[in-house]
């Protein structure tokens, strides 16, 4: 059967926005856990996402349960950034734009209003993420630059990929909404 679809930005009945709690720490873990090629982290980093950050973190639900979210953080003594940690979405949920959403319902939040940087970092061959931090700075008329920050080498035997930073910005908090 057919998913309706969702107005990016829009509340639906079909799928709610809200911020974490302590609870959701199990479900985030399991999402995230789908969504290759996060990198899926420990139960208990997702319960303190929720208990600590749940004014930077957000999660989408629909009947069936957490179809998505979006894990961030302001980085101590810079008020004007908001690094955004991991944005998973659950299959069933992709191509309706929920990613997108979720950023611009995040930063809309009046407690992030002196935020003016989105930061994240993303490795070269996760083309949907990049992707979808490009389609934020275009929707926020903000460029996005790209720096060297976590070479592959600092992740010891792990074959992961280097971890640049993405940053957009200036944003304008008339851009969010």
């Amino acid at each position: 059967m057919p998913r309706p679809a969702v107005q990016p930005g829009a509340d639906s009945d079909a799928i709610r926005l809200r911020p974490p709690r302590w609870a959701d720490g199990p479900a985030l873990h399991a999402l995230v856990s789908q969504c290759p090629p996060l990198d899926l982290n420990s139960v208990y980093l997702y319960l303190l996402l929720a208990e600590h950050f749940p004014q930077t973190c957000i999660l989408a639900e629909d009947e069936h349960g957490i179809v998505g979210m979006v894990s961030a953080y302001r980085p101590p003594g810079r008020d004007d950034v908001l690094f955004v940690w991991q944005v998973a979405v659950q299959a069933r949920a992709r191509g309706q734009g929920l990613g997108g959403r979720m950023l611009r319902r995040l930063l809309a939040r009046p407690p992030l209003r002196a935020v003016r940087w989105v930061e994240t970092t993303v490795g070269p061959g996760n083309h949907a993420s990049r992707r979808l931090f490009a389609r934020l700075a275009d929707r926020l008329a903000a460029p996005l630059t790209e720096s060297p920050l976590f070479e592959a080498a600092l992740f010891g035997a792990d074959a992961h990929e280097a971890e640049p930073l993405l940053r957009i910005g200036p944003i304008s908090l008339s851009a969010v909404n």
